[in-house]
């Protein structure tokens, strides 16, 4: 589902992309606005916050703001200088190290508190800018793997697509333009149903563990690393018994 772009990318990869890492952005979301009381997967609202802090003359908080939308712009920054930079020596395994840097984010924060008091504002704020630096950076590599056709973190535009897209059902008329659009809203209603779901499994899971709640997606990461590495050796070795067959 990584190593495939371009012209060898289907449908299908992308399904299993948009299903496993919009999962990943529900349970980061919703951790992140229960324990942290951040919205940790977009910026948008922070743009409204950080402009009612400024006419408020609370310059403070207006900077803490303004430092979520700046780690979230590094994440995606980092995420896309690391892909390119390591794709023209490793092009199918240019998405490792932004996908390893996520999960040790979000592992570090499922285990700060114990190291240090959770009730520290600037700590509480370290652990907001962390989450959305890592969001970030999926976001970005999702977006580059997919070319545009999946984003994972935030569901505003994807909303507005499926409104369009749902409304072109009445005009479509050959079999072919419904396919290719029904397929379009399929993707587009699992990356919001499998979003919903993340945040619903992770607001259960935080009652009981509070910030370890963020191992699951660390967990489910993992995961989407080793099946894409068991994958690809798989078709390897059916590629090489085929040849030698031939």
């Amino acid at each position: 589902m990584f190593r495939h772009t371009g012209k060898g990318r289907t449908y299908s990869h992308n399904l299993k992309l948009a299903s496993i890492l919009s999962g990943v952005a529900g349970v980061v979301n919703i951790t992140g606005v229960l324990g942290l009381n951040t919205l940790t997967t977009n910026v948008t609202g922070h743009f409204a916050f950080f402009a009612e802090d400024i006419f408020l003359k609370n310059y403070r908080m207006a900077f803490v703001y303004l430092l979520y939308i700046l780690f979230f712009l590094l994440g995606a920054f980092v995420s896309s200088l690391i892909m390119e930079s390591v794709s023209k020596q490793k092009a199918h395994t240019s998405y490792v190290i932004p996908i390893s840097i996520e999960i040790a984010l979000l592992l570090a924060v499922s285990f700060s508190t114990l190291f240090i008091p959770a009730g520290l504002p600037s700590f509480q704020t370290l652990l907001s800018a962390a989450l959305l630096f890592s969001m970030g950076l999926q976001n970005a590599l999702v977006t580059r793997i997919s070319q545009s056709v999946v984003r994972t973190t935030h569901l505003t535009g994807l909303f507005t697509d499926l409104g369009i897209e749902l409304s072109q059902l009445f005009f479509y008329t050959t079999t072919k333009d419904k396919s290719l659009l029904n397929k379009s809203i399929l993707l587009k209603l699992i990356i919001i149903i499998c979003f919903f779901t993340g945040c619903i499994i992770g607001g259960f899971l935080y009652h009981h563990f509070a910030l370890k709640t963020l191992l699951l997606p660390a967990g489910l990461l993992l995961f989407v690393l080793w099946y894409d590495r068991l994958v690809f050796r798989y078709y390897n070795l059916k590629r090489k018994f085929r040849n030698q067959e031939v």
